[in-house]
């Protein structure tokens, strides 16, 4: 697919992510005014861990007194996915400085992968002001926004639930899942680590559950032959000749 034609259907798909962010953005700053975090305290970790999901385990954390390594190492368990997105992305952005990389790790999110591996697929290479639109527009801007709000008008809500905002992220994260699938392993990795997830969850914890699934569900679907014309990993003889280098070179946008 073209580039201009890729990026607008990137920032279309972003534009759809927007509500879901917001939404579960919004959960979580009620979740840390709730727990006794001030609106400086919660925006900063918004800005400064960016870490959905472990955000909320962490508030759990600090109001049940855990020690500070403790929490840190919880939560970069519970994020360990994050690694299988970097290595997933790493061949299309092999070019681009280390300190940019990191930079660029930092806004990977959930949203922000399945769009940016999506983006990256269908032009063939990496396309590092396509990454920044897509995690900036879908994430990062209304997840920050939004728990200003939450954390400031929080205490007015007292049930958040009635509001449907407790089922925003698990149905977010299916509509993402369900776009990444796109050949024979991801079906299989998506069934099974779903299966495994609920009967984990039921006999034991939910959390231990999510854990079984995210880790076994992509090994079964990684021991799936592929066929003869699956596609996997950039082009590289295509990458060399593309004519809008310059897009894939720049910096920030």
């Amino acid at each position: 697919m073209e580039l201009r034609a890729s990026r607008r259907r990137l920032l279309q798909d972003s534009l759809g992510m927007v509500a879901s962010s917001g939404g579960f953005g919004l959960v979580y700053g009620i979740t840390a005014q709730a727990a006794g975090f001030s609106p400086s305290e919660a925006s900063a970790m918004s800005l400064l861990v960016f870490a959905g999901a472990s955000q909320f385990v962490a508030i759990g954390y600090v109001a049940g007194g855990f020690s500070w390594l403790a929490i840190i190492l919880l939560t970069a368990f519970l994020n360990a996915r994050h690694a299988l997105y970097s290595a997933a992305l790493a061949p299309y952005l092999a070019g681009q400085p280390r300190w940019h990389r990191a930079a660029m790790a930092h806004v990977l999110t959930d949203e922000a992968f399945a769009l940016a591996i999506a983006h990256f697929r269908r032009i063939g290479r990496g396309d590092v002001r396509g990454y920044w639109m897509g995690a900036i527009l879908s994430t990062f801007i209304p997840w920050n926004l939004a728990t200003i709000v939450g954390v400031t008008i929080g205490g007015q809500i007292p049930d958040p639930t009635r509001f449907g905002l407790d089922v925003v992220f698990p149905a977010a994260m299916a509509g993402l899942a369900v776009g990444l699938i796109g050949g024979r392993r991801e079906l299989v990795a998506a069934v099974s680590g779903a299966v495994l997830a609920v009967a984990v969850g039921l006999a034991w914890d939910p959390a231990a559950g999510i854990i079984a699934g995210g880790l076994v569900g992509p090994m079964v679907g990684m021991a799936i032959r592929l066929g003869p014309y699956a596609t996997g990993a950039p082009d590289t003889t295509d990458a060399t000749d593309a004519t809008d280098t310059t897009d894939t070179t720049d910096g920030l946008p």
